[in-house]
């Protein structure tokens, strides 16, 4: 299944994506709500993706953060490797859609920089899954993401809330798949004006996903449509005004945003 959340004259909508007539198209709809719920009526049209309003395609209660879960990226910021997985949270308010405004908060930071990660979509509520359970019904998909962050405010701050929080700073989609498996392993990249600046793969988690959701479940429980950011690969840097950042997971998509600073 791969699906996508476009805007129609009816408001915000699912749209599962199929081969039709040789290309992808959305060719059925959804209401809008925490996840899609498909009625299996075809469209009598078919929409082409290049013509769709394409929104953010999650709508969590939360979004759960793993941090340092590749070696080299705890390494490039002077930090320990882990040896349990490291949450944290950003809120909802900080997700944007592919095409929206990254707005750098630049009256309080002059460190933000960008975090392409691959993001998993939660299925269906879980809590304190067992060791020996299988994780993956738990997960509806995967999608593309960046852990927007200010990284002056993260090393000042004792706890990373603002660092990671400020609106605009969880860009995400504008596809959720569950045609990959990120056990074996897929490619994560990051390009800056065009330049390759992250590529990692998530057969390089410290953390692999099994462990994140047991973990995770142990703590909280997770509700259809909550979001999981994985982590990030090595190679993070600085955004400016002007710039556009490009996050594309192997198997998934591309989501690509401009960078604006606030008025």
């Amino acid at each position: 299944m791969k699906y996508c959340r476009i805007s129609t004259s009816e408001g915000p909508k699912f749209g599962l994506i199929e081969l039709a007539q040789g290309k992808e198209q959305i060719t059925q709809t959804a209401p809008d709500g925490a996840i899609p719920v498909w009625s299996g009526d075809k469209l009598t049209k078919p929409i082409a993706l290049d013509g769709a309003k394409f929104l953010k395609p999650v709508k969590p209660s939360k979004i759960v953060c793993v941090g340092r879960n590749y070696r080299d990226h705890a390494k490039e910021l002077g930090n320990e490797v882990p040896v349990e997985p490291l949450t944290f949270f950003k809120p909802p308010s900080s997700l944007i859609a592919p095409g929206a405004e990254i707005v750098l908060p630049i009256a309080v930071s002059d460190r933000i920089e960008y975090e392409g990660e691959l993001g998993v979509v939660v299925g269906k509520q879980c809590r304190r899954i067992g060791p020996a359970e299988d994780v993956r019904p738990y997960i509806l998909g995967y999608t593309c993401a960046n852990d927007v962050t200010a990284r002056d405010l993260q090393k000042k701050d004792n706890q990373w809330t603002r660092a990671k929080g400020f609106d605009t700073f969880c860009p995400v989609g504008p596809f959720v798949t569950d045609q990959i498996d990120p056990w074996k392993g897929v490619q994560v990249e990051t390009r800056l004006n065009g330049e390759v600046r992250q590529n990692g793969n998530t057969n390089m988690f410290i953390f692999p996903l099994d462990v994140v959701l047991r973990y995770i479940s142990r703590v909280m429980t997770l509700l259809p449509g909550d979001l999981i950011l994985t982590g990030t690969p090595a190679g993070v840097g600085p955004l400016s005004h002007g710039d556009q950042v490009t996050v594309s997971i192997e198997g998934v998509g591309v989501i690509s945003n401009p960078v604006i600073r606030e008025n």
